[in-house]
């Protein structure tokens, strides 16, 4: 970034003559006077920054000078490997790789400022050309002064130009010289990834039974590979075993370092931290604050110190200081005192493997160690994992024994790979395991505190300008960080090997790879990530709106919210289904294409849909709302849903009954509730001829007004009117404005009244009554006889 800094403004100081121009003035004498302020301006500021050039370039020539220097080390480092030494291999192949990208992100320009550095040269020429065709007799005496002044400046300038072409002309061949050598060590280094690559996942090895079967001369070739690689050379070296010894003499010391810090201040802690629970924790509470404080001292060493063997393995000691902080942390924070030993032996072996892979990685250990040794060693870590599940399943959380049960189908799958040959292999899955575990206990950790915190605060019951904050970490943060921590566990695991740009490249590698269609796993988590988001985006709106809603009229709240959740949706997922379209490379005229092919099909298969859609939205506008009681074909019920297409209605016997919207229209429903839910009962009752009639109406309709009925329109009074005269009765029907969801009851309690009213008043409510009259009836007596 530094060279990229420093060409940059070389190259701003080189184009700074591109700012200055003169304009029509009153005569051609007072126009090169001004030219000739303007020329003088420019060159005085070329000349005035040619100190800045010079230093800038020589800054440029010392950092590509070292840049070669450092890519021929590179070079002699991963020509001069031995492939059989796969960890010394992808070190240097990394090394390789990670300094062409880096100087690939300081490439900038250079051809596009020849370009106009040649634009202003040819300018200048023809500035020059003009001055030199003018006529100095047709001037003024002033006139060809600043004529000449002008000529003497432009030429000054042009020549200027033309040496600051030739500078950056050698810069731009000198930069192309690194950046070609860059390039073929890059590719180098990529041809040996592709060839780990397939000694991991698709070559493989000898099976361990073919070891044991040659277990001696293995040996023998073991051995002497270690005398080979690790005896000390006389020419001092960062990679020496010598420097080996002395940085696992300084890890040893720093951790007591640690521990005997950590046991310090545990004894002068305050009594009150003393409780019981805290005691059955201590001995795991100074673990991870001992691991913590180890991490922060290589830290500081690292920041410090300037040895690459060092460095590189301060790096990967860090991240398992990190590995392990973090469980024990989430264990002490998750399980109790009774639990936390349980809990930390079913992790140990994991931890176990995972520092072997560390210390095997630190010190670049021989494929053929690794052959020999890891087999055996996962074996017995499979049976300790095995014999700890058993031991500990009844005295550790449910969570915790399922993560152990993934751990030894995790074991047991390792421990295949390795026995038929796939050593690396098991290798890999390891340790991609043991960080994929360590990102799922710290979200788990970080979910259940952040949910205990929301059912403190009482979220849950708080309106969304409340707790929209909160629920974008809970909704999006923790789904967003549980997707790439898939994606970073993997990349963890391949970087504690140096073979990070490979699995980047996997990342991003197009496993489905179509003209309108390319598909790669860095491609899927984004499209997952941006479902979150926009998932959290759509609710947060429907409950601003919902908010918004009902402060303002709770009694449409319910429809209009309903109405808005369609149209918000349809925008929002709308908005994410373009961007995974476009992050898919699916093009939007292949969509349009096909779509169009189909359209008279879907316009006829549709032609129901829409109807139901237009009359949805007209029912949504005002019309119904939900919870409004509706009469449909003789069936009442209450509106508990309406979408788009279809009305939910439960009816006053229970059932769910679904219309479609446009049947709604044609059957011409009714809506109960829509005038103040008040409905029209007509009830009629009938008195005996002969009564008056003047008193039944007045006595009936006082008595029924005086109920004050609660299900009953206040507002209107009780009207009877005579409706006929039939055989047995006057008849009456008497008005009644009732609850629509409660008439049945008002009826009943009507007619009651109007019964109790007319039987206290002495008024006769008749009833039907035949006489029969036989005839002949001594004639029937005698046959009967």
């Amino acid at each position: 970034m530094y060279m990229k800094k420093i060409i940059a403004t070389l190259l701003v100081l080189f184009t700074l003559t591109d700012a200055y121009a003169v304009l029509k003035e009153k005569d051609l004498e007072q126009t090169l006077s001004v030219l000739r302020t303007e020329l003088t301006e420019k060159h005085t500021e070329l000349h005035s920054q040619s100190n800045e050039r010079k230093e800038a370039a020589k800054s440029i020539v010392d950092q590509l000078k070292e840049t070669i220097k450092k890519s021929n080390q590179n070079a002699l480092m991963l020509y001069s490997q031995n492939t059989n030494y796969v960890f010394d291999l992808t070190y240097a192949c990394h090394e390789a790789t990670e300094q062409y990208q880096s100087f690939q992100k300081q490439q900038l320009p250079f051809k596009a400022y020849l370009e106009e550095n040649d634009v202003e040269i040819a300018k200048y020429d023809s500035l020059i050309n003009s001055l030199k065709s003018m006529r100095p007799d047709m001037l003024e005496e002033q006139g060809r002064t600043d004529r000449s002044v002008c000529l003497t400046l432009a030429i000054n300038i042009q020549n200027t130009l033309i040496e600051n072409r030739g500078q950056v002309a050698n810069y731009i061949s000198f930069y192309e010289m690194a950046e070609q050598r860059l390039k073929n060590l890059n590719e180098y280094a990529n041809m040996r990834y592709d060839d780990i690559q397939k000694s991991i996942f698709k070559n493989g090895g000898e099976n361990y039974f073919t070891v044991i079967k040659e277990f001696r001369t293995k040996l023998t070739e073991a051995e002497s590979v270690i005398l080979d690689k690790y005896t000390p050379n006389k020419e001092e070296s960062d990679w020496d075993s010598s420097v080996i010894i002395q940085l696992f003499t300084i890890i040893v010391f720093y951790i007591l370092v640690a521990v005997i810090l950590n046991l310090i201040i545990f004894k002068f802690l305050p009594k009150r931290f003393h409780t019981s629970e805290f005691l059955k924790k201590r001995s795991c509470v100074i673990m991870a604050t001992t691991t913590v404080t180890f991490a922060a001292i290589l830290g500081i060493l690292k920041a410090t110190l300037n040895q690459n063997f060092f460095l590189m393995a301060s790096s990967l000691l860090i991240e398992y200081a990190w590995l392990l902080s973090v469980i024990l942390i989430s264990l002490l924070l998750r399980v109790n005192g009774r639990q936390i030993r349980s809990a930390f032996h079913i992790y140990a072996p994991l931890l176990f493997v995972g520092f072997m892979v560390i210390a095997f990685r630190i010190i670049l250990i021989p494929r053929e160690l690794v052959n020999l040794i890891f087999p055996p060693l996962l074996l017995l870590c499979t049976l300790w994992q095995w014999r700890m599940m058993r031991k500990h399943h009844q005295n550790i959380p449910q969570s915790d024994m399922f993560y152990t049960y993934i751990s030894q189908a995790i074991f047991i799958l390792s421990l295949i790979c390795s026995w038929v040959g796939y050593t690396l292999m098991a290798v890999q899955i390891l340790i991609w395991w043991i960080m994929q575990l360590t990102c799922i206990l710290t979200i788990t950790c970080v979910s259940q505190y952040l949910k205990l915190y929301g059912t403190r605060r009482g979220f849950e019951e708080k309106p969304i300008t409340e707790t929209w904050a909160y629920m974008l970490f809970y909704k999006v943060m923790l789904p967003v960080m549980g997707v790439l921590s898939v994606m970073i566990s993997i990349y963890w695991a391949a970087d504690v090997f140096n073979l990070s740009d490979l699995c980047w490249q996997i990342f991003k590698k197009h496993f489905i790879d179509l003209e309108n269609l390319q598909v790669s796993i860095l491609k899927l988590c984004m499209v997952v990530n941006l479902f979150f988001m926009f998932k959290y985006i759509a609710s947060t709106i429907l409950s601003l709106l919902k908010h918004h809603y009902k402060a303002g009229d709770p009694s449409t709240a319910a429809s209009r919210e309903v109405m808005g959740r369609n149209v918000i949706q349809v925008l929002v997922w709308g908005v994410w289904l373009l961007m995974s379209l476009s992050i898919m490379n699916i093009s939007v005229a292949w969509l349009l294409a096909i779509s169009g092919g189909l359209s008279t099909g879907i316009g006829f298969a549709s032609k129901d849909i829409i109807e139901n859609i237009y009359y949805g939205a007209s029912l949504m506008a005002g019309r119904i709302s939900v919870g409004d009681w509706i009469e449909v074909d003789g069936t009442r019920g209450k509106v508990t849903s309406i979408n788009y297409t279809s009305t939910i209605i439960e009816s006053v016997y229970g059932e769910i009954i679904t219309f479609q919207n446009s049947q709604l229209f044609a059957k011409n429903y009714k809506n109960l509730t829509k005038n103040n839910g008040y409905i029209l009962a007509v009830i009629p009752f009938g008195v005996a001829y002969g009564s008056n009639l003047k008193q039944v109406t007045e006595l009936v309709e006082n008595a029924v007004n005086d109920l004050h009925h609660e299900w009953m329109d206040p507002q209107k009074k009780v009207k009877s009117v005579m409706s006929g005269m039939n055989d047995s009765s006057v008849d009456f029907k008497l008005f009644v404005w009732a609850d629509a969801v409660k008439k049945s009851y008002v009826i009943s309690d009507v007619l009651k009244c109007v019964y109790n009213t007319l039987y206290e008043n002495g008024i006769e409510i008749p009833f039907p009554q035949r006489d029969i009259t036989i005839k002949n009836l001594e004639e029937l007596k005698e046959v009967r006889v």
